[in-house]
């Protein structure tokens, strides 16, 4: 399912542009340049939805792209003065999550000499389960 946000993307005066999504409790990231801004949001709105979503957490409804004020993030006058625009960001949240937050990692665990050779005799696949128990301990749902 497609995520939709609103962002307000700052010019820097130093190069590049921030993008805060206000919806979103403020979240924040940046590029070194437009394209990167925009990847980098993405990046940022996938993770955000992927992790609320794992924690059980409520995400809040987007605000209609028109009634999002691109100065509602200013803390004074100065900040007027930057080249800011409203813009949407877009992500298959799901899609995005298995091709990028799903990179397996090796883990070194220890268990008992005994307990491996039963296992490995019974061919259990080491990995699949530690998986689960894991899902399991921390009541996340199997996809």
């Amino acid at each position: 399912m497609l995520s939709v946000y609103p962002a307000i993307f700052f010019a820097e005066e130093t190069g590049g542009y921030s993008v805060v999504f206000p919806d979103l409790n403020h979240l924040a990231t940046s590029g070194d340049d437009m394209q990167e801004a925009m990847e980098m949001a993405v990046d940022c709105l996938a993770g955000y939805i992927f992790s609320e979503k794992l924690d059980g957490n409520k995400i809040p409804a987007p605000t209609p792209l028109e009634q999002v004020d691109p100065h509602c993030e200013d803390e004074n006058d100065e900040d007027r003065k930057t080249e800011r625009f409203v813009n949407v960001v877009s992500v298959d949240v799901d899609a995005y999550a298995a091709q990028h937050f799903s990179k397996a990692v090796k883990k070194t665990v220890s268990i008992p000499q005994w307990l491996n050779s039963r296992a490995v005799a019974q061919k259990v696949n080491f990995s699949k389960i530690l998986q689960n128990a894991l899902m399991k301990e921390l009541n996340i749902a199997k996809a």
